[in-house]
């Protein structure tokens, strides 16, 4: 059995692999490392889209494809019949969690402005200060998986009040449904999305949703661009009544002559959320485990089922 990844530097990581497992890394699409006859579990590249699902035609023998990225939008309906599709639920619940906290603590205290003023020479004090604050805030978090714990876990020294939204409510858990968001959002200071990119969360943050939230309210997309309908967010965001912090953007990457530029009031990245120097290492600890449950006919986890 052949095994497909998408860096050298993963079959190290792997470490020494089952009996009868070939490891070849896959790095130029144009060049397979051998021939595609008996791979059976093949690792895309992290924030792999359509382009590179296309590769599937290439691998008749294949069994599972696990993903580096814990979103599977861009491969849910693609995967053929008998392939099960893995996500990295998990490996990028740290990184995420910690880009959220940067993007709240910076829009709430004012660094885009100041690092503006920074690269003008400018103290700008009197132009920025008293900043908000994070302390005493009421934060909404839609999408109660693996990384909104983790974003949880993290505000928890920061004594603000924390409610925690999913598919459907788990009263046990303290978790409320979608359903609820047009009586919650009206409370929320802080708005973070979360959920995985899917036919029922696709445009869920539109006109309505977004004039739930109350003013001077902070919107951060750590999720996927389309979740929220860029229209709807420029159209709000251009009156100066929410602030945003957006990792993802639709389309993305965004345009260099797109409104959202020009906005003071909100700070872009370029989907580095899970981007972290300690990704490589966590990914194949995961691919490791399942490549050996896989061998060992076991049942793999992370398993996307309807999108997730």
């Amino acid at each position: 059995m052949k095994v497909w990844i998408p860096h050298e530097a993963g079959v190290g990581l792997l470490g020494e692999a089952p009996a009868g497992v070939t490891v070849q890394a896959w790095t130029d699409p144009g060049r397979p490392p051998s021939d595609p006859a008996g791979v059976r579990f093949w690792v895309p590249p992290f924030l792999s889209a359509g382009d590179t699902a296309a590769m599937l035609s290439r691998l008749p023998d294949l069994a599972v494809v696990q993903l580096l990225s814990a979103g599977a939008d861009a491969w849910v309906g693609r995967v053929p019949d008998g392939v099960t599709l893995c996500d990295a639920r998990g490996v990028h619940d740290a990184g995420t969690a910690e880009w959220v906290l940067t993007a709240i603590l910076a829009q709430l205290r004012g660094f885009p402005a100041m690092a503006r003023a920074q690269a003008r020479r400018e103290w700008a004090y009197d132009e920025v200060a008293p900043t908000d604050e994070l302390t005493g805030k009421r934060v909404l978090i839609v999408g109660a998986g693996s990384i909104g714990a983790a974003v949880h876990a993290r505000l928890a020294p920061f004594d603000v009040t924390v409610t925690l939204v999913a598919r459907t409510a788990r009263p046990a858990d303290g978790v409320h449904g979608v359903d609820e968001l047009p009586r919650l959002l009206p409370e929320a200071e802080v708005v973070v999305l979360l959920v995985p990119l899917t036919e029922q969360t696709r445009g869920m943050v539109d006109a309505a949703f977004l004039a739930a939230m109350p003013d001077g309210a902070l919107l951060v997309n750590a999720a996927r661009g389309p979740v929220a309908r860029t229209e709807a967010l420029v159209a709000e965001l251009s009156s100066g009544r929410l602030r945003a912090a957006l990792d993802v953007t639709d389309p993305e990457p965004l345009p260099t002559d797109h409104p959202l530029w020009e906005l003071p009031n909100v700070l872009l990245t370029p989907h580095v959320a899970g981007s972290v120097r300690g990704l490589l290492p966590r990914a194949y600890r995961l691919v490791s485990a399942q490549l050996r449950r896989f061998a060992a006919g076991e049942p793999l986890v992370n398993t996307v089922t309807d999108g997730y």
